[in-house]
């Protein structure tokens, strides 16, 4: 039986070792890991009002499309229809990812974004999240 034991804690010893090797420095402090990373998430979804044109939308998804490249500290926009059956009306939506909080609080006030709400909140009832990576 004591073979057993200390093949058995051989084995763990070996598959602990091995598996920390696989993962990068630090994972395995998952309380800390949400404030080691800067970058953050912007998360939106629309319900249209009645009369929005598919003209409309298209305009919407270009211009928030074009946004990269333009606004500081954009890294990633995506954007487009939803595809959930489960989104209590919101048809539409999108995620950009910003490289730290800092990017993401300049974005509202930038004037790319101004330009695209002055014709954009009139026909939207809007959802947001902002999330650490």
């Amino acid at each position: 039986m004591s073979t057993f034991t200390r093949r058995a804690m051989l084995l763990k010893a070996s598959a602990s070792a091995t598996l920390a090797t696989l993962l990068p420095a630090g994972a395995s402090d998952l309380a800390g890991a949400e404030t080691k990373t800067s970058k953050v998430f912007h998360v939106f979804a629309f319900r249209w009002k009645e009369g929005t044109t598919d003209a409309q939308i298209a305009r919407a998804t270009h211009d928030i499309r074009a946004f990269q490249g333009v606004i500081p500290g954009l890294l990633q926009t995506h954007v487009g229809p939803n595809l959930s059956t489960k989104g209590n009306g919101y048809t539409y939506g999108g995620i950009m990812e910003f490289a730290d909080k800092a990017a993401l609080d300049a974005y509202p006030s930038h004037p790319a974004h101004q330009a695209l709400l002055q014709w954009l909140v009139p026909l939207i009832h809007a959802v947001e999240l902002d999330l650490n990576a």
